[in-house]
């Protein structure tokens, strides 16, 4: 996208946040909602498909410019950019790259518009940091698939029109060997979603549990090349993953921008709190560690654009600004003190929203894994 009109999109995109969505935070953390009227407004700007081709609708912004959107969308409950993020990300990027002409000009046009929501039915109960682990199957059945298994903790699963899903082709396939992709329409007969989980944070961002009973399928439901589904799956959490660093950034700027107003304000024993220096040691150590990831989030989104690193880099920012957006949150916590553990402070519901990003879309052990083999391989 040209400069000029990338920025105008951002301070578009910033205005809103701050403006609409921030002001009802406290309504959609109580509801377990996004209301209807913020994901009308989003459609609008564009945030359905800010990552899917111009040619079906979206903006196509590379990661640099993704990466920098994340951060603004940060600024308020991870639910709301939850929403439209597997759009752009998880579900409609294995699409975008490994779908037939047909399957990216039946669905991408209505990701990018808003008018479906596509979801990434990979992790199951026994096979969440471990996909090779899944048991899902589609045998063949002449010219179809009969796809049967269960899957756990799919965002967007109780919105979703259609299903990223992966499941064992070969018979006797194990590991990562013999998994294969399939676009999987939610009214299927034999697709039911379970009620949408009630988590300890992220309210408003809801996943399910989807069971697949003997789905029938045609063989055109297939994405890519049978039985290479696990490198979709690996190629689409890679991208992912540098997203959602930038997104925990763009958190960590809110609550240590809420921590700073706080301790400018108020007052013990006599004198404003940040006059202390050990409250004034929690915020300087949030500046620099914040400063680090943001700074490491662009340098990655840099070398995965130009194509020279798509694996480390983004593991490494994964791992580095999730547990580093833990550690701002619970400073922030500290500096408001008491008041800080009370529901319906802002910090308060960034502490229960941070802990998730450590786990989803590859834990923080999984990360330290990805990074010391790439190092390996040299």
């Amino acid at each position: 996208m040209d400069a000029d009109v990338f920025e105008q999109v951002l301070g578009a995109v910033r205005e809103f946040v701050r403006k609409e969505v921030v002001p009802r935070e406290a309504e959609i953390d109580a509801r377990d909602e996004i209301p209807a009227e913020l994901r009308e407004k989003a459609a609008e700007l564009g945030l359905f498909g800010w990552a899917l081709p111009e040619e079906y609708g979206g903006l196509g912004l590379g990661m640099a410019e993704d990466v920098r959107l994340a951060i603004e969308l940060g600024w308020t409950t991870p639910a709301f950019r939850s929403l439209f993020g597997t759009n752009n990300g998880i579900a409609g990027q294995a699409i975008v790259h490994h779908g037939t002409p047909d399957q990216r000009t039946r669905w991408l046009p209505r990701l990018a518009a808003g008018r479906s929501i596509a979801s990434f039915a990979l992790t199951e109960a026994e096979a969440g940091s471990d996909p090779g682990g899944l048991t899902s199957r589609a045998v063949r059945d002449g010219d179809r698939y009969r796809l049967s298994g269960t899957k756990r903790f799919i965002t967007n699963a109780p919105l979703a029109e259609v299903f990223v899903t992966f499941a064992r082709t070969g018979p006797e396939s194990t590991g990562s060997h013999g998994i294969s992709a399939f676009l999987v329409p939610a009214g299927a007969p034999g697709v039911t979603v379970g009620p949408h989980d009630a988590k300890m944070g992220q309210a408003g961002a809801w996943t399910a549990e989807v069971v697949f009973d003997d789905v029938e399928l045609a063989a055109d439901a297939l994405v890519g090349v049978e039985g290479k589904g696990f490198g979709i799956a690996m190629a689409s959490l890679a991208r992912g993953r540098l997203h959602i660093a930038a997104l925990c950034v763009g958190l960590a700027e809110r609550a240590l921008a809420e921590a700073v107003e706080y301790a400018r304000t108020a007052r013990q024993g006599g004198r404003v709190i940040g006059e202390y220096q050990l409250v004034q040691a929690l915020l300087a150590e949030s500046h620099a560690e914040l400063a680090a990831g943001r700074a490491m989030v662009h340098e990655a989104a840099a070398k995965y654009d130009s194509g020279e690193d798509r694996k480390l880099g983004p593991s490494s920012a994964k791992l580095f600004c999730t547990e580093m957006l833990g550690r701002v949150a619970d400073r922030a916590v500290q500096v408001h003190g008491g008041t800080g553990y009370v529901r319906g402070v802002t910090v308060e519901r960034i502490y229960r929203d941070a802990r998730l990003f450590r786990i989803y879309e590859g834990t923080s052990e999984i990360q330290k894994l990805v990074i010391a083999r790439q190092l390996l391989k040299g």
